[in-house]
């Protein structure tokens, strides 16, 4: 479907960076790993409750 090569990502990078420049990009890039480690650490605690029920019931 699509196929990106390396010059093409390189084409999108630079892109993006005069659109919204290197401080937003980090910004953006940070909020990202928040929310992923959020997620994971969501997905963790689900897991730890339905063990720990299965073992109480």
């Amino acid at each position: 479907m699509f196929h990106l090569g390396t010059p093409e990502l390189i084409i999108l990078l630079v892109i993006l960076l005069l659109l919204f420049g290197v401080g937003r990009i980090s910004k953006i890039a940070g909020e990202i790993g928040k929310g992923v480690t959020s997620f994971r650490k969501g997905l963790k605690g689900d897991e730890e409750a339905a063990e720990t029920s299965d073992k109480n019931g």
